[in-house]
């Protein structure tokens, strides 16, 4: 696969606790050279970031992040508040205690939120697979099917592991046909990204994948 075809699907990404404005402005810039799907940071950089990137690329940021164990008014409010900011995308994290406690309804009830909050912004269910079972995460693939979310989404890079390419073929043959599928954590090669798309992943959430092609050491989400 072209490189230039695997970047289309990147959401160029920096999300650790540091980060400046420097370094934001930074893959922001990247993401314009090499043009990304997006550029994937934390909320308190969003408005700036819009209004440096003044529509050059989309901006995504996270919303209960990495824990997802916020109240749904809580993320409700970020969600709204990130996209009066000038967010064009939202990655949520859903509660995980809900899903082992069998809380179906309200893991489902609050991506139905969070996607109202949305409109037509898209909206990414990050499950964090690392820490499920294969039932729990094939019910989560029901889940955000039904719930009318644009996205499933592996991990968020701060748990145990991230994406794995078992966990997007499982996915690829759980969600529903509207329903598409973003890898993200530990990407670390153009093969690895090039299999994870081969298998049925959309988007891609990796900071590494422009450092290769600009031959930088690929370390980081």
């Amino acid at each position: 696969m072209d490189i230039n075809e695997i970047l289309k699907h990147v959401d160029h990404t920096l999300l650790l606790q540091p980060s400046t404005w420097e370094e934001i402005r930074q893959i922001c810039d990247d993401a314009v050279k090499y043009q990304t799907a997006s550029v994937c940071i934390p909320p308190s950089f969003v408005k700036q970031a819009s209004e440096y990137l003044q529509g050059k690329t989309a901006v995504c940021t996270v919303i209960g992040f990495p824990n997802g164990y916020m109240t749904t008014k809580v993320k409700e409010f970020e969600t709204k508040d990130a996209l009066a900011n000038g967010a064009d995308e939202i990655d949520m994290v859903i509660n995980i205690g809900w899903l082992k406690d069998k809380k179906y309804d309200l893991v489902e009830e609050e991506i139905r939120i969070l996607k109202a909050a949305c409109g037509e912004k898209i909206l990414k269910v990050i499950i964090e697979t690392c820490l499920l079972t294969q039932e729990e995460k094939i019910r989560m693939c029901q889940i955000v099917t039904r719930a009318g979310a644009d996205y499933i989404k592996t991990s968020t890079g701060f748990s145990t592991a991230g994406a794995t390419f078992d966990d997007v073929k499982l996915f690829a043959e759980h969600v529903g046909e509207k329903v598409k599928i973003k890898a993200a954590g530990g990407i670390s090669s153009l093969d690895d990204a090039e299999k994870f798309l081969s298998l049925g992943a959309d988007r891609l959430g990796t900071s590494r994948i422009v450092k290769l092609v600009k031959k930088e050491e690929a370390t980081g989400y």
